[in-house]
């Protein structure tokens, strides 16, 4: 007899009681397309063969530590949806904040680097948004120090009919000048790395990731590089850790005294983010 999303549910948590409800939840619901209110009132409907052969499928990899996105073989960022496999990191949340700080500085003509672009979220995003609110003639650009990631970032911009110029590159070294510089780099320092989800650390790449010892390894590299890659009043925009500012901070002002620095908290109160403004 075929079963239900609940029973399928209730036999995965009793195989595995340390599995998230709501990571189950999620990859059930999205197979189908359902909302999560959809999903509720759904979960008691008796699923066809074909859609309970599925479900089976992708509970076996939950079960065996394969990130839901990665099961999915996409993510959510911003509204999109944003083409994913192992070896590129899964774009966060918390990064359509950046973007959307980015949106409030990024006008006509603009050109613009996706630095450490990974699934190429950002541009997706920072793209289609400006198009939306009628900002045109960007010229994008994505870099990243991987091919799997660029290759997977190409996928999505095809995905959405975007123009951008890919370049293999460790930070900014062999690319151009720009009016705005956007990246989520990692930051994470290694030491931390027992604390974070194990299905972060068994899928998604070490070098997205880790920052080294105090996380700070990438910001060191890019307050060198930087002038040689921003036009005048050129900006950037950076993600960072939420235990980082203050070391930021002093970094900045060191590397950094001809940029005004400005730092804002995400939703949930923390430094996160930081736009820096060259005044030549």
């Amino acid at each position: 007899m075929p079963k239900t999303l609940e029973q399928i549910k209730e036999k995965t948590l009793q195989d595995n009681p340390n599995l998230r409800q709501e990571d189950i939840e999620y990859v059930l619901a999205e197979r189908l397309s359902y909302t999560p209110s959809q999903y509720q009132m759904h979960k008691d409907d008796q699923l066809s063969k074909e859609q309970e052969k599925q479900a089976n499928l992708d509970m076996k990899k939950l079960r065996r530590g394969v990130s839901p996105q990665y099961i999915l073989g996409y993510s959510w960022f911003y509204g999109y949806k944003i083409l994913v496999k192992r070896g590129v990191l899964i774009p966060r949340f918390e990064t359509e904040e950046l973007v959307k700080w980015a949106l409030e500085s990024v006008k006509d003509g603009a050109k613009i680097l996706d630095l450490g672009t990974g699934s190429g979220a950002i541009t997706v995003a920072l793209a289609k948004k400006a198009q939306e609110s009628g900002i045109k003639d960007l010229t994008l650009y994505a870099s990243d120090i991987t091919d799997s990631a660029l290759l997977e970032s190409e996928e999505n911009f095809l995905l959405y009919d975007l123009d951008v110029t890919t370049r293999k590159a460790n930070v900014l070294v062999g690319l151009e000048k720009f009016d705005v510089i956007i990246s989520n780099p990692p930051y994470i320092k290694t030491g931390d790395k027992d604390l974070m989800d194990d299905n972060v650390i068994k899928n998604e790449p070490e070098e997205a990731l880790y920052g080294g010892e105090d996380g700070l390894d990438f910001y060191r590299e890019f307050v060198k590089q930087v002038r040689e890659h921003l036009n005048p009043d050129g900006e950037f925009f950076l993600e960072f850790g939420f235990d980082e500012k203050e070391a930021l901070a002093e970094l900045f002002a060191k590397e950094l005294p001809d940029f005004k620095i400005e730092f804002r908290d995400d939703m949930a109160q923390k430094p996160r983010m930081v736009h820096g403004k060259w005044e030549k």
